[in-house]
């Protein structure tokens, strides 16, 4: 596997250096400020993809938060989701009547996100809001839009940032292009 991995890594292309994604996070942290400073929102770190972006934007929040976790996958460590949602952990906080900031590395196709949206407001969420890195560009549409979005990209297999390739390079300080 590591062999694949150095291969994936020597082949990849960078969109984004690390310079220009933590300029988008900070942009994304004034967007997120101005919006929800009065909310006492929850926020909710979808695994693993959002940790490093949930990370990230939390220290530039400068409003009381709740922090909780979701996970939720329709990828494993595949390259491609099935159309099955699996639930491997829910929030442990109480979601009524509060607004909820969903937190995430991309939207794809946004069938997770849609998920997770549905969930929140089962729960009697009072505003459900999502954050995600990147918005992936698909010649389809996505059952859901984000409402504070750092990057744009075409439409490649990405890592880096929380972004994986079969579980690994998340950690990579970028945002690359599978080739």
């Amino acid at each position: 596997m590591l062999n694949e991995i150095e291969q994936v890594q020597r082949n990849a292309q960078l969109l984004y250096s690390e310079a220009e994604v933590e300029a988008a996070i900070d942009a994304m942290a004034k967007k997120i400020n101005a919006s929800l400073a009065m909310l006492n929102p929850v926020i909710l770190c979808v695994m693993n993809g959002g940790i490093v972006i949930a990370g990230k934007l939390m220290t530039k929040l400068n409003f009381p938060l709740t922090l909780d976790a979701i996970n939720v996958s329709r990828y494993g460590n595949e390259t491609s989701g099935n159309r099955a949602i699996n639930w491997l952990q829910k929030p442990t906080s109480d979601l009524k009547n509060r607004a909820i900031l969903i937190i995430d590395d991309i939207l794809d196709e946004g069938i997770t996100l849609e998920a997770i949206y549905q969930y929140c407001q089962e729960q009697g969420a009072k505003q459900v809001y999502s954050a995600v890195l990147v918005d992936k560009q698909i010649n389809k549409a996505k059952p859901v839009q984000a409402d504070f979005i750092g990057l744009s990209v075409a439409d490649h297999y990405l890592y880096g940032y929380g972004m994986d390739y079969k579980g690994y390079l998340r950690n990579a300080t970028g945002i690359y292009a599978c080739a």
